[in-house]
């Protein structure tokens, strides 16, 4: 008999090292894979490679802009997702405040010349207070944005971010939203409004955390996201 199949996605700048812990913890209970989201160039191209790599039934886990694409993946594939979990996402289209951001990111990522990934003042926006200076997630962090580098980064950068929320009211099956308590990339408001909309879903805080949950509470998520596989 065969596993039951939960698909990972990572955000942006993120491989599979941002769900080192979850992928040790999952699998020998669950059939885990990890998307690749750092080729394409659309949405829908993205969602694509994901339903790619999985099975005709899956669950669904999409961190940050993997969240976003885990949203196209429905807009595709609605029946074949079982369950759906959003980490440290949103589901609204950039206001013209941030993508101008987005922007201006991308402006000096190219200017820079050789790209370091994440810088110290970037740093601290993604991690919580408390984690800012533990150099095992720094590392981890700067070892995947400097390793995908910045071709990927300025594809991923410029992704239009559709508005979700029909997909979402949409849904029916098990929904999973979790969020840094203080995530100021994707703020916990955003996420209490994800819960309230969907019809079957369960809202955890990270307390303490920032934008990086799945490596600043890696045993919360892991396991939180073990708990909602065995929902039916």
């Amino acid at each position: 008999m065969s596993r039951p199949c939960l698909v990972l996605i990572p955000g942006l700048l993120n491989d599979d090292e941002l769900w080192r812990d979850q992928i040790e913890a999952l699998s020998p209970d669950f059939d885990v894979r990890v998307a690749d989201i750092t080729r394409g160039s659309t949405m829908p191209e993205l969602a694509e490679a994901v339903v790619a790599i999985a099975p005709e039934r899956f669950s669904l886990a999409g961190f940050s802009l993997g969240g976003y694409v885990a949203q196209e993946v429905l807009r595709q594939a609605a029946p074949r997702v079982e369950r759906l979990a959003l980490l440290d996402t949103a589901i609204r289209a950039d206001t013209p405040e941030r993508a101008a951001e987005r922007r201006a990111l991308t402006s000096l990522a190219r200017s820079q010349g050789r790209f370091h990934g994440f810088g110290d003042r970037l740093m601290r926006t993604y991690l919580g207070p408390d984690h800012v200076n533990d150099a095992q997630m720094t590392g981890r962090v700067r070892a995947m944005t400097q390793r995908l580098g910045l071709d990927v980064f300025l594809r991923q950068s410029i992704l239009e971010r559709e508005d979700g929320e029909a997909v979402v009211r949409a849904y029916a099956g098990p929904m999973l939203v979790i969020c840094g308590e203080l995530d100021v990339i994707t703020p916990l408001v955003g996420h209490q409004e994800i819960a309230a909309l969907a019809r079957d879903a369960e809202l955890i805080v990270a307390a303490g955390c920032g934008h990086l949950t799945p490596i600043e509470a890696p045993k919360l998520v892991s396991e939180a996201l073990a708990h909602w596989m065995r929902r039916t």
